[in-house]
């Protein structure tokens, strides 16, 4: 039977949560249907000294307000005017860490893609109206996968699409499962010798 991690295990470093995110499932109950994917792939933000954090130089707004409360929520946010990602407040209350889940494997009740933060929620559902909720909750959640699976391998880089923050985009601060052809930077042709060929 699948299990949700207790408050604890998100009131860490973000740094610390996010490799330990790889290979559990996002849930996301949408009327009698529950998306589920295996998530491979996430990103720490540790502001307010991370200049690629939203609450750099601890920037509280009505945006970021979530990621100065309680481990274990979600902090939803828009890019591009289009593309939702979820986060993983992390960290006790009043220190703005948060994870970003950049990718998943389909688990259960998902037919579109899911390498990219932005596909991600798509896939499952997720927009703002989900901002804040708690991801021990029966709405939108995180578990422990039901059958045992072998600890995943994880890989290690830099963070993806945060120039702008010089030293700190080279912090190697993104983790991904390493033989998982849904993270996000796997090529187009490794993914069709695995099988995975569905289209944003």
């Amino acid at each position: 039977m699948p299990v949700k991690p207790s408050r604890r295990f998100y009131a860490r470093t973000g740094l610390t949560l996010a490799p330990e995110l790889i290979g559990l499932h996002i849930a996301h109950r949408l009327g009698a249907e529950v998306r589920i994917a295996r998530i491979v792939e996430t990103e720490a933000y540790m502001g307010p000294q991370d200049l690629a954090a939203h609450s750099a130089g601890g920037r509280r707004t009505a945006r970021t307000e979530v990621m100065f409360g309680e481990a274990g929520h979600a902090y939803v946010y828009l890019i591009y005017g289009f593309w939702n990602c979820l986060n993983v407040v992390a960290a006790p209350a009043g220190t703005p860490h948060a994870v970003l889940i950049r990718a998943a494997e389909p688990v259960a009740h998902i037919e579109e893609s899911t390498w990219g933060p932005g596909l991600l929620c798509r896939a499952l559902g997720i927009d703002r109206a989900l901002n804040g909720v708690d991801l021990r909750g029966e709405t939108l959640w995180i578990e422990r996968p039901g059958a045992a699976r072998p600890r995943p391998r994880i890989g290690s880089s830099a963070r993806i699409g945060v120039d702008y923050a010089r030293a700190w985009a080279r912090r190697p601060w993104r983790f991904f499962d390493l033989d998982s052809p849904y993270v996000s930077t796997v090529s187009a042709a490794a993914r069709r010798r695995a099988g995975v060929d569905r289209v944003a």
